[in-house]
């Protein structure tokens, strides 16, 4: 009998010691068997399971970063992920707590937050110009929109004893002719347009082809002024100085693209947190 006692003694022993072997070093952290056991227990192969080590690695080297930025999950943070968790399983937060997991679950939730915060602040400052994402865009789209950009000169009220809009219209074929003999439209648009434009030149943003006006002065030839046309703030003329075809789902693609530069950016920034780290993985006791 004491010697049925001293073997399940030992066994019992063994087992313990084998759940807290210590698998992998990072730095001055011991990753054990023990705390990644879950996951290696569906590994099938060597290098799934070194695979799950190297992402509790990466795992333990940004939770020490977020830390040493003081960007780490706040409480608040935690309680309201954990809320939204038991109203998804229509539970209470008191039952939710009375689950054995639910220490576990708290950890990885605060983790989760934490790797997210660093995410954010790493790549806060990842964008992409606009034109760069015109270029990339429009290349992958079925669909495309055409936009130009003009210069206006709008006017909206002249001194006039009798006919306003009258006034208005000889005054602007008078620019007009004298800008077809080879004056400055940007030079007339600071000079007499009464829009805040002026101050470009009066240069607009893109515009998109969509209205028989913006069409109208789409088909107006290199320098050539437009016929007298209504805006929302006075008569106008104007010129065509430049187009392109963007996708028509261009935000949503610029969205994507600054999302996966930011990816790539973030990937090489956590292998640039292992090549400076102490790491040791001990391959036979996996």
């Amino acid at each position: 009998m004491k010697r049925v006692l001293l073997f399940l003694l030992i066994f019992n022993i063994e087992s313990v010691f084998a759940e807290n072997t210590i698998i992998a070093i990072v730095n001055n952290s011991a990753i054990t068997y023990n705390s990644i056991e879950s996951m290696l227990i569906n590994a099938n192969s060597i290098e799934h399971k070194v695979s799950i080590v190297n992402q509790k690695i990466d795992s333990i080297l940004q939770l020490k970063k977020a830390k040493e930025l003081k960007i780490e999950a706040s409480i608040n943070d935690v309680n309201l992920t954990m809320l939204s968790i038991a109203k998804k399983n229509n539970i209470s937060m008191n039952q939710l707590r009375s689950y054995p997991e639910f220490p576990l679950l708290e950890t990885e939730v605060s983790e989760k937050i934490s790797i997210l915060n660093l995410q954010r602040y790493i790549t806060k400052d990842i964008t992409i110009t606009e034109n760069e994402a015109i270029n990339i865009c429009s290349k992958e789209a079925s669909n495309s929109i055409k936009q130009i950009k003009i210069a206006q000169i709008i006017i909206s009220e002249v001194e006039a004893q009798n006919d306003q809009d009258a006034a208005i219209k000889a005054f602007l074929t008078k620019l007009s002719k004298h800008i077809s003999k080879g004056a400055s439209f940007e030079s007339f648009a600071k000079l007499h347009s009464q829009h805040s434009s002026y101050l470009n030149g009066g240069v607009t943003d893109w515009i998109e082809v969509d209205n028989p006006i913006i069409m109208m002065l789409d088909s107006l030839m290199v320098n050539e002024v437009s016929k007298i046309y209504l805006t929302d703030f006075g008569f106008a003329i104007g010129i065509k100085l430049d187009e392109r075809f963007v996708a028509n789902n261009l935000n949503q693609c610029k969205e994507k693209l600054i999302y996966l530069n930011a990816e790539e950016f973030y990937s090489n920034w956590v292998k640039s947190l292992r090549e400076q780290a102490y790491i040791k993985i001990y391959h036979d006791a996996l």
